[in-house]
């Protein structure tokens, strides 16, 4: 599609939660935005359709959003407005073990300490202080490394987040508590003995005990929607269908924000950039990618612990040395025996996923980058594993390995839906060591995708901080 030839002040290439978050934070400031996406539909990461049988609705990529709700500029736009509604299961997500036995994770802090005996005080002295302190260093923890605004609550927080997830779990005494730490902590795709790896477990769990881990009725793609909608409503434009691979296809405008990573901007924009910033943005490094299967159930997946029938995400790993062993194995090229498996249940709670009686879910487990071998079997086994009786009732499924993945969407290089490795050296120098990590080299032009602060995950904080800094650069609008 040939774009309209006139002036705006900022155009936004991606329509994912970040590019969003961008533009709707220009255009709330008086600014004229044009986004810019490739695909038919916007949303990056945020899309649904029927990739099994008609009448089933499957997430294709993100499908749980506790960061959703707990973003600090997310929960100021008026998105219920525009038909977002969320959907909180009890039971936010399940740990079944060999034994038969789950470890489950509650809104409430009291009622999933209660359930690890002796480690209960010690589950409680670990998250309740984030949990206390979230309010003051949400906007720190979810943004570029800077002065925090509330040091103390910051300085609790990072004595144990940039521990290892190893490190924290050794101190627990059961392997229930253990095994559902471990699981929190695989959501960040490195090494369990890698430091940082506690962040985002800590984040997770403490996430949940605020406020849970909602799915959106009607799948992830009314996110975006919703977020789509306010930005017209401010009298935003959105060009779908345009697939960018020059500056020169854009429009004239003061600012370029670009929710991608550093691979497609090289591509893009290498040669307006020094070179110092292109031999950084060569250098950054992409992480494990996913293999990921959805499936059109006969009915509900039979788990022989009550809990898991109950819990909106059930992670399938059994204990933390399994766990911390499979993703050992992804991140080393390896492909594990038993890899460890996130998967969702949305259609128990919303019956717009499914025909009456019937299920969709959604699972995925982390192999090497780039990865061809098929999961399927592998997954599918760990499922059985848990409910035994579960193959029976597949009617239908849909796979994806990372080169599909990527092909699906150009931003999950290899597969890697983080954006890029999420391991200590890359937490707050992504993509580049910088003043502004959203800052490119090249005047104008910014980088507000998942590859930047604080990463992956659908909160849209990438691209309200990279607007801010466009904004005060470009615009002298200074943003609080």
């Amino acid at each position: 599609m040939k774009l309209e030839k006139r002036q705006y002040d900022a155009v936004i290439v991606g329509s994912g939660p970040n590019g969003l978050a961008a533009a709707i934070l220009m255009q709330q400031n008086g600014l004229s935005v044009l986004l810019i996406e490739g695909k038919e539909t916007i949303g990056g990461g945020m899309r649904s359709a029927e990739l099994t049988l008609p009448g089933y609705l499957h997430d294709i990529c993100s499908a749980i959003h506790p960061l959703a709700v707990s973003s600090p500029f997310f929960e100021t736009l008026p998105l219920a407005k525009y038909g977002l509604e969320f959907i909180y299961p009890d039971i936010a997500a399940a740990h079944p073990f060999d034994n038969g036995a789950a470890a489950i994770l509650k809104n409430s802090i009291e009622e999933t300490a209660s359930q690890f005996g002796i480690d209960e005080k010690a589950y409680i002295d670990l998250i309740q202080p984030v949990v206390n302190d979230w309010p003051l260093m949400a906007s720190d923890v979810l943004g570029p490394l800077h002065i925090p605004r509330h040091p103390i609550a910051m300085a609790r927080f990072g004595l144990k987040a940039f521990r290892s997830a190893s490190s924290i779990a050794g101190s627990f005494k059961t392997e229930k508590t253990k095994g559902l730490f471990a699981g929190m902590a695989a959501h960040c795709m490195q090494p369990l003995t890698n430091l940082s790896s506690a962040a985002t477990a800590l984040v997770l769990m403490s996430a949940a005990h605020i406020k849970g881990w909602p799915l959106p009725k009607g799948g992830s793609q009314q996110i975006a929607n919703a977020l789509a909608s306010y930005f017209i409503s401010l009298g935003g434009k959105i060009e779908t269908n345009t697939d960018i691979t020059s500056l020169g296809q854009l429009p004239s405008s003061n600012a370029v924000l670009f929710d991608i990573t550093p691979r497609q901007l090289l591509q893009i924009a290498g040669h307006k950039f020094s070179g110092i910033y292109k031999w950084q943005l060569r250098r950054y490094r992409y992480g494990m990618g996913i293999f990921k299967i959805d499936w059109a159930l006969d009915g509900q997946i039979p788990f022989i612990n009550e809990l898991c029938r109950q819990a909106g995400t059930v992670h399938l790993g059994n204990t933390f040395a399994e766990i911390a062993s499979s993703e050992q194995s992804a991140w080393n090229g390896r492909i594990a025996e038993k890899p460890f498996v996130l998967m969702a249940q949305q259609s128990l709670f919303d019956s717009s996923r499914a025909p009456e009686g019937k299920q969709t879910a959604w699972a995925y487990c982390h192999v090497p980058g780039g990865s061809t071998i098929d999961m399927t079997e592998a997954i599918e086994r760990q499922v059985e594993r848990f409910a035994p009786g579960f193959k029976d009732r597949i009617l239908a499924r849909h796979t994806m390995n990372p080169i599909q993945v990527e092909e699906y969407n150009p931003n999950y290089i290899g597969g890697d839906i983080n954006g890029g490795a999420f391991d200590l050296g890359q937490l707050f120098t992504r993509p580049a060591l910088r003043w502004s990590p959203y800052r490119t080299s090249a005047k104008g032009l910014y980088i507000c995708s998942s590859s930047t602060p604080p990463g992956g995950g659908v909160h849209g904080m990438c691209g309200y901080h990279a607007a801010k800094r466009a904004m005060k650069d470009v615009f002298s609008i200074d943003v609080k």
